[in-house]
């Protein structure tokens, strides 16, 4: 009796896109964890596990996806293949049944090796980016956390007298945050008519 394909998809924000990882591979059960490279708590990678039984077939778009490290990597293709679960890797195209060969096990090494080295030389690139936009005054931050609908409607009611604290517990902001708001709402009003202070608290 075949067993079923169990998808696993971890995204490192809830803005990517958690389809294309396994786009086009029908998945009888598919577990998605929102969660960084580093991040130790991976709730759905712990339901797969459970869920998981022999026969089956754990389908994952790459291997830096399934682990956060190469020790990780080993550890969780070895513990599901001498439970009889394949594992299986699209990008790498790689897969791994339990009667693997000296030579495949090296390539379950030294591709974990590459995919743990590009992840470096990810954050790598990204912390230098970051260091030369703060040299050049250019590095704007982490975006803003308002739409600009949510944006307009806490100018207008500041404008109408409610509190700045109240409005920034409510749409979950912080103060700070609220206080840019303000100050660019009263920027772009000094550009275009009489400034007029939004200066309730």
């Amino acid at each position: 009796m075949n067993g079923q394909r169990i998808g696993y998809i971890r995204v490192s924000t809830l803005v990517q896109n958690d389809e294309r990882q396994l786009e086009g591979i029908e998945c009888d059960r598919t577990f998605i964890d929102h969660a960084s490279g580093k991040d130790t708590r991976r709730p759905e990678l712990e339901s797969l596990l459970t869920f998981v039984r022999a026969g089956d077939t754990v389908t994952v778009h790459s291997m830096d996806r399934l682990a956060r490290d190469l020790d990780e990597l080993r550890h969780l293709v070895q513990d599901l293949t001498s439970r009889d679960i394949t594992v299986e890797f699209v990008k790498e195209h790689l897969t791994f049944t339990g009667n693997d060969s000296p030579m495949a096990r090296l390539m379950l090494s030294v591709m974990g090796a590459f995919s743990e080295f590009e992840r470096e030389l990810l954050k790598e690139r990204q912390r230098e980016g970051i260091a030369l936009a703060k040299v050049r005054g250019v590095y704007r931050g982490r975006k803003r956390s308002l739409t600009p609908d949510s944006a307009q409607d806490i100018i207008r009611r500041i404008e109408n007298g409610e509190a700045k604290s109240r409005l920034a517990k409510e749409y979950g902001i912080s103060r700070e945050t609220l206080y840019q708001y303000v100050k660019a709402a009263n920027s772009t009003q000094s550009k275009f008519s009489p400034v007029v202070k939004l200066t309730g608290m």
